[in-house]
């Protein structure tokens, strides 16, 4: 394996769990405002909304699912980074 994609796979991997961290924390404490933010969940992970045919929480069938949402500390959505891009307080395109 070359060094570029070396690099490439190792910043995946942080975004990844980075996302991930950002998630976990957000899960704990419900005592602030929270918000929908749209592909950050792991798959079998979100709250909600996965698109026709789903009956809702768990049941995103990949990573980073653009129409499954995930509650967030309210104003974090759009910081959360994966390695598709950002989080959406709308659903997305993936």
């Amino acid at each position: 394996m070359n060094r570029t994609l070396k690099v490439l796979i190792g910043a995946g991997a942080l975004a990844a769990t980075g996302a991930t961290a950002a998630l976990a924390q957000s899960s704990g404490d419900r005592s602030q405002p929270m918000e929908r933010c749209y592909g950050v969940a792991l798959a079998g992970q979100n709250d909600c909304a996965a698109g026709p045919g789903t009956s809702c929480a768990g049941t995103s069938t990949r990573d980073y699912q653009g129409n499954a949402w995930k509650l967030v500390p309210q104003g974090t959505c759009t910081s959360i980074r994966t390695p598709h891009g950002p989080g959406s307080l709308t659903p997305i395109d993936r």
